[in-house]
C-alpha cells in the first residue's frame, strides 16, 4: 500500500514526497482510513511506529476538504503530555501546512502566557498543546472550543499518569461532543484509566492495536549488566562508551542531580555531552534538544522527560543508567533508538537498588534476560532473592469459641490497661475515621 491510495489532497502528497515518505506504517495504514471516515478512534501501537502522521494527515485532510463549523474557533486541537512531544508534533505539523493558508500555534506550559493569548486571538486553525496550559486559557476565556471539529489525544496513558484527567474532562465539556470527532492514541489499551476516559470522550470508537505494549522491538538489541554500586556503574558505562562506536547516545537517569553529575563526569572524560531535565526552563530545554538533534553533542543525559515521542534518527544507543520505576517507561526509553527501520542498542545497568524495577520489566516484557559482563569489571552482585511469600491466614472453623458456646461474651480489657503503644492522641478505631476532604481541582500551569 502507498500513501497515494488514501486520495489525500495533492498538497499533502507533495509534502510527503518532499519528506521522502511513500509507504505507510501499519498504524498509519489502519488508522488513517478510520480517521478519514469521521469515526472516533481508539488506537495503540509501540513507540516509533509513526503515530504522528497517523493523526496529522487525516486532520489536515479534514480541514482542507470540509467547511469550518466556526470562523473563529480552532478546528483541530492536539493534546500531548509533555512539552518536548508537543514541540515535536508541532514541528511536523508546520511541515504539512507550509504550502497552505492554514495557521497553527503551540500552547505549552513554561512559555509566555500573554504571548499565547495574543496568538489565540488570531484564530488559528490548529492548536498543539499540553492539557494544563490549554485549560488555563479556557478559563481565562482566551480560547473557545464550541466549533472544534477534531480532538486528538496522543500518549493518553501518559497524560493520565501525570494526573491530567480533570483537564481532559474540562476540555471535553468545552467542546461540542455531538459534532466533534475524537482520536485517542495510547501506548496500551490495557489501562483502566484510559478505558474510563475513553468511555466519556469517545462515541462508539473503532479499536486498533498494532502490537502489544509488551512486544519487544525487533530492531533493538538489549543487554543487561549487573553492577555492585554507583562507581561500578560509572566504570562500565565509561568502558562501553570508549570501546563501542555509536552515532549518538541517550543516557537515562533517575533524578536531575544524577543527570548533572553524570553529564559533568562524561564531559571530563572528553565526551561531548548535554544534560536535560524537567526543572529547566522551556527555552533551555528547547535549545538543548535542538542542539542535540542537529548532532552538536554525542551524548544526552536526561531524566524521563525525553523518554517519549522524540524522533532522533541518529541515536544508536540508549543506556538505562537507572532502571525506570514503571515497566512501561522501559519500552519508551529504549524506543528512542531503532527507529524507522534502523538498528539500535539498549543497555541497562542494574544494581541492588534497581533490582525490583528490573524484575518488573521482565514480568512486563514476559522475558528473562541473560546478563552480560565486561572483562575486568565482573560484578559481585548477582541479584536479590525474592521476598518469601506471606503465609495465608489460618482459616477458623465455623464453630463458636468456647466462651461463646458457654453463652459468655469476651471480656474487654479495661480502658486504663489498653496497650499504650496505640494511644496516639487521635481516634485509633473506637469511632469511624473521618475521610480526608477531596482537594479542589487545580488546573496546572505546566505540563509536568
Amino acid at each position: 500500500m502507498q500513501f497515494t491510495d488514501f486520495s489525500l489532497d495533492k498538497r499533502l502528497q507533495a509534502s510527503l514526497n518532499h519528506m521522502g515518505i511513500s509507504t505507510p506504517t501499519p498504524i498509519q495504514e489502519q488508522a488513517i482510513p478510520v480517521a478519514l471516515s469521521g469515526r472516533d478512534l481508539m488506537a495503540s501501537s509501540k513507540t516509533g511506529s509513526g503515530k504522528t502522521l497517523a493523526f496529522l494527515l487525516p486532520a489536515m485532510q479534514r480541514v482542507i476538504s470540509t467547511k469550518a463549523l466556526s470562523k473563529k474557533d480552532p478546528r483541530v486541537l492536539i493534546l500531548l503530555p509533555t512539552r518536548e512531544l508537543a514541540h515535536q508534533v508541532y514541528s511536523q505539523l508546520r511541515l504539512l501546512i507550509a504550502n497552505t493558508q492554514y495557521r497553527a500555534v503551540s500552547i505549552l506550559g513554561g512559555e509566555n502566557f500573554n504571548d499565547q493569548a495574543k496568538a489565540l486571538a488570531k484564530d488559528p486553525h490548529f492548536i498543539v498543546g499540553t492539557p494544563g496550559r490549554i485549560t488555563d486559557h479556557l478559563f481565562q476565556h482566551h480560547l473557545y472550543l464550541n466549533g472544534l471539529e477534531l480532538l486528538i489525544l496522543d500518549e493518553a496513558d501518559r497524560m493520565l499518569d501525570l494526573g491530567f484527567a480533570p483537564q481532559l474532562k474540562a476540555i471535553h465539556e468545552a467542546a461540542d461532543h455531538r459534532r466533534r470527532q475524537t482520536l485517542m492514541f495510547s501506548a496500551t489499551l490495557d489501562h483502566d484509566e484510559v478505558n474510563d476516559i475513553a468511555a466519556q470522550l469517545l462515541k462508539q470508537p473503532e479499536h486498533i492495536a498494532i502490537g502489544a505494549s509488551h512486544t519487544e522491538h525487533a530492531d533493538i538489541t538489549q543487554r543487561i549488566f549487573l553492577c555492585d554500586n554507583l562507581t561500578h556503574k560509572e566504570a562500565i558505562l565509561q568502558q562501553l562508551l570508549q570501546t563501542e562506536q555509536h552515532k549518538q547516545v541517550i543516557i537515562f537517569t533517575a533524578t536531575r542531580g544524577d543527570t548533572d553529575r553524570l553529564a559533568t563526569l562524561l564531559a571530563e572524560q572528553g565526551f561531548s555531552t548535554a544534560a536535560l531535565s524537567g526543572e529547566l526552563k522551556q527555552s533551555a530545554r528547547n535549545q538543548i534538544m535542538d542542539s542535540f538533534s542537529r548532532g552538536q553533542q554525542q551524548i544526552l543525559v536526561t531524566t524521563d522527560v525525553a523518554s517519549r515521542g522524540l524522533d532522533l534518527v541518529n541515536v544508536s544507543l540508549v543506556v538505562n543508567f537507572d532502571m525506570p520505576k514503571y515497566a512501561e517507561e522501559y519500552v519508551h526509553r529504549i524506543g528512542r533508538t531503532g527507529r524507522a527501520g534502523a538498528k539500535g542498542d539498549a543497555i541497562s545497568l542494574v544494581g541492588p537498588k534497581d533490582w525490583v524495577n528490573f524484575k518488573k520489566v521482565q514480568v512486563f516484557l514476559r522475558k528473562t534476560f541473560e546478563f552480560s559482563a565486561l572483562e575486568g569489571l565482573a560484578p559481585k552482585f548477582s541479584g536479590l532473592k525474592d521476598a518469601p511469600k506471606k503465609k495465608s491466614p489460618v482459616k477458623h472453623s465455623n464453630k463458636a469459641a468456647p466462651q461463646q458456646r458457654q453463652g459468655k461474651r469476651p471480656t474487654a480489657k479495661p480502658a486504663a490497661k489498653r496497650d499504650k503503644r496505640f494511644i496516639t492522641g487521635v481516634d485509633v478505631g473506637d469511632a469511624p475515621m473521618r475521610k480526608k476532604p477531596k482537594p479542589a481541582v487545580d488546573f496546572m500551569d505546566d505540563d509536568e
